[in-house]
Formats: C-alpha cells, sequence, structure tokens
C-alpha cells in the first residue's frame, strides 16, 4: 500500500468514527489540537485502524498528527 492509500483509509475512518470535517483531515492535522479530539476519541480510531489493518498500535508511541499514524501504519505493516 502507498502512503497515500493508507492515509486516505484512515483519514476515512476519523470522519467517519468521529463525524469531523473531512476538509480538516491532512497529514499535519494535530488530533488534540485541530480536532480537538479525546483519548477515547482516538482509542475509537486506533481500535479500527488496528481491526482495519490487521496490526497491533502502541499508543505509547506519542502519535500526535495524522501524518504520524499513518507514518505508523506503513511501517507496521512492512514487517
Amino acid at each position: 500500500m502507498t502512503k497515500e492509500e493508507v492515509f486516505n483509509k484512515v483519514k476515512e475512518i476519523i470522519v467517519d468514527q468521529l463525524d469531523v470535517d473531512a476538509d480538516k483531515v491532512k497529514e499535519n492535522t494535530n488530533f488534540k489540537n485541530d480536532l480537538d479530539l479525546d483519548s477515547l476519541d482516538i482509542f475509537e480510531v486506533v481500535d479500527k485502524i488496528e481491526d482495519t489493518y490487521d496490526i497491533e498500535i502502541d499508543t505509547d508511541e506519542g502519535m500526535e498528527t495524522v501524518g504520524e499514524l499513518v507514518d505508523y501504519v506503513l511501517k507496521q505493516q512492512s514487517k
């Protein structure tokens, strides 16, 4: 999968799970500052991404932006 494909899927999950405006979700979008997500919101997104890609996401990695999450998914996919 390409980075663009993963980004588009992650964006879709964020929009669907949290009813966020799709135009607000970009690679440099910060989960807390830009989308005002709390830890439960982020957990819902992470849980859905784990199911979608059959990976485990270490939430202690300190991912703060959509791009960091996309990079993490790509790294897990390549293992």
